[in-house]
């Protein structure tokens, strides 16, 4: 315990790259589900523009949040 807490002090070992999956999981869930429910608003509002959008959104939206995880993992590529 007491060496865990050196690394973590000393920046030995980092956080980043083991929350980085956490955090692109949340951010597909979050943009398939913005996906779907702009889908669903654009059907029932019968608007074409929105359906396009949250098609957009559902297979565009997850590509995204992996580029920006891979972005930020970058900075952390040196660590063994």
């Amino acid at each position: 315990m007491k060496e865990w807490w050196h690394e973590f002090i000393s920046f030995r070992k980092f956080i980043t790259p083991r929350v980085m999956p956490a955090v692109f999981w949340m951010g597909v869930a979050i943009a398939v589900i913005m996906g779907i429910i702009t889908v669903v608003e654009g059907a029932l509002a019968g608007s074409a523009r929105l359906v396009f959008l949250g098609l957009v959104t559902l297979f565009l939206g997850p590509l995204f949040v992996r580029i920006l995880c891979e972005l930020v993992l970058t900075f952390f590529r040196g660590e063994g």
